[in-house]
């Protein structure tokens, strides 16, 4: 038993819905205090991190859980016990990364409406432990079920050691400590380093108002969060046009950049990624010299593009460059992603394109979504492929009986 199991789901799951509601609103006090500890954390500025959780806690309604829960398990029925149900595993740990902002909560509120009892590694903006308080304040009973604390390396598998599944987000070596230090023996989920890729196809080329309308969104897509999640696209393949030249795309694109940065002024950044900014951009000068590509970047290098770079090398994974590669199609930009063996989580793409699920499927992305909706994934989306409640839950058959 679990400390939601005799609850009704609808119960739960509207209590979720109310909570992440009252937290839509800038300036709910809690909110206000979360934001200054993630702009401290993280670094980023002010309006990148409110975008972050307005788009967080206005995806977590009680009707987009509900929807999930349908596609997924069917009958929402089942988890309170109806004709062929579906229990909570027990006890699940959840451990949040260093930098995507919030990442855990969808995870834990999904956790929490398969009723199971939850662990939440939280980070030094306590952002988690806040959100818990309001949960708690809608349902009591959220009291008992969740546990959130932040914790060092160290007292890892102690805290760890009863649960029933660990869902970690985090780089790969991260994960893959976790899971080799995990005495308990529970199944590991990980969510490991994944980075994004955008495609602007030829058709949207040929309008002035779509491609700066593609160019806008890839340009937000890439500021957010300094390009450290796994959302942030780092190489735009632009297919070669009648319509324009890549040097007039990079152009634009550089306008749509200083815009961008505008509307979400850099943050913090170290001294290390500035120098290896300077370094991309001034090998890509030498390449333009040489009469190959160029690069783009204003004074302050708030941003820098790339336009045609070598081949051989992978994306530039650093804040806000992004690798600008014409390509005569998207079979190029499948070969890419294959020769650096990249795991891709999600690729943008413009309102006119026509990308099927096949070959999207050929690079392992989790998703497809348009150039300036990247950052913004729905709830109901699988995060990294993966289903979003079904993870949490055990079945239960009976023989002779029709699930």
């Amino acid at each position: 038993m679990t400390a939601l199991s005799a609850l009704p789901l609808r119960t739960i799951v509207s209590a979720i819905g109310d909570a992440a509601a009252r937290w839509c609103d800038a300036d709910f006090p809690p909110r206000v205090r979360a934001t200054s500890g993630i702009v401290e954390r993280t670094g980023y500025a002010m309006p990148a991190v409110e975008y972050a959780l307005d788009a967080l806690f206005g995806a977590i309604r009680s009707d987009a859980i509900f929807e999930t829960i349908r596609r997924e398990l069917g009958d929402p029925a089942r988890l309170d016990g109806a004709a062929a149900p579906i229990y909570p595993l027990g006890r699940v740990a959840i451990l949040s990364s260093r930098t995507t902002i919030g990442v855990a909560i969808p995870a834990m509120c999904f956790a929490l409406a398969a009723k199971n009892d939850v662990l939440v590694k939280d980070r030094e903006d306590a952002l988690v432990s806040a959100f818990a308080r309001t949960l708690a304040e809608e349902l009591d009973a959220f009291a008992d079920a969740l546990e959130v604390a932040a914790w060092d390396g160290a007292r890892d598998a102690a805290r760890l050691h009863d649960v029933d599944l660990i869902v970690a987000f985090g780089k790969d070596e991260t994960i893959a400590r976790i899971t080799a230090d995990n005495a308990g023996g529970a199944r590991t989920i990980g969510f490991g380093s994944r980075t994004s890729l955008g495609f602007l196809d030829e058709a949207a080329q040929r309008d002035d108002r779509a491609l700066d309308a593609a160019l806008a969104g890839a340009a937000r897509d890439a500021s957010l969060y300094e390009g450290e999640g796994c959302m942030s696209p780092h190489a735009l393949f632009i297919e070669r046009s009648a319509a324009r030249t890549p040097n007039e795309i990079a152009e634009r694109f550089a306008r749509a950049m200083e815009s961008a940065a505008t509307e979400f002024p850099v943050g913090q950044r170290s001294a290390a990624s500035r120098a290896a900014m300077l370094q991309a951009r001034n090998l890509a000068a030498f390449r333009a010299a040489a009469g190959r590509g160029g690069a783009w970047c204003d004074d302050a290098l708030t941003y820098l593009l790339l336009l045609d770079p070598p081949e051989l090398e992978p994306p530039p994974f650093l804040p806000r460059t992004v690798a600008l590669i014409p390509v005569p199609s998207f079979d190029e930009l499948l070969r890419y992603v294959e020769r650096h063996a990249l795991p891709i989580e999600s690729l943008g793409v413009t309102g006119t394109g026509r990308i099927d699920t096949e070959r999207a499927a050929r690079i392992g992305a989790a998703r497809i979504a348009a150039l300036g909706e990247m950052q913004r994934p729905p709830l109901q989306a699988h995060h990294g492929g993966r289903l979003r409640i079904a993870e949490y839950v055990r079945f239960l058959d009976r023989d002779g009986e029709p699930e």
